[in-house]
């Protein structure tokens, strides 16, 4: 058997990215000016604001290109862009390679602000077999799911 690398490093994109028409904006600032509209007539300033400005957000997250994230499995634990994730914080994790094209990492931790991730495994840059290899030997390997935040962020193309 072949020893298990002491590192792996590999890049990909953070999210899928899709561009948006014209009628998408038109579609979301209608949408945002109707519901704001009828806040305020129900006499809710404050989430007409509100509801404004998540608008505002969606849109410029929307037209913002997608960055290239550096992800690394070291001995140390992960690391995603620079901040490391010790294996001491992690709980569990899943590689998802039969459902996911391209194969996905999935990292239960015990953070409370960020307590999963879900880190792409492009078959060109990284083999998903290795990374389920060097992370058995680590930490424990249990089946999740991605969560319905994610695939609501994925939905919106975020």
């Amino acid at each position: 058997m072949p020893p298990t690398p002491t590192h792996i490093r590999w890049q990909a994109y953070e999210h899928e990215h899709f561009e948006r028409g014209k009628d998408w904006f038109l579609a979301l600032g209608i949408a945002a000016v109707c519901i704001a509209a009828i806040s305020v007539l129900f006499g809710n300033v404050l989430f007409a604001i509100l509801i404004l400005v998540a608008a505002s957000t969606l849109a410029l997250l929307a037209k913002t290109p997608q960055a290239i994230a550096e992800f690394e499995l070291s001995d140390r634990g992960i690391r995603v862009n620079g901040t490391m994730h010790r294996f001491e914080e992690i709980i569990s994790f899943w590689v998802e390679d039969h459902d996911a094209n391209p194969p996905i990492l999935l990292i239960d931790t015990v953070k409370w602000l960020s307590p999963n991730f879900v880190i792409p495994l492009p078959p060109e840059h990284v083999d998903a077999k290795s990374v389920r290899e060097f992370l058995a030997e680590r930490t424990e390997e249990v089946p999740m799911k991605e969560t319905y935040a994610h695939k609501v962020l994925e939905f919106f193309g975020l």
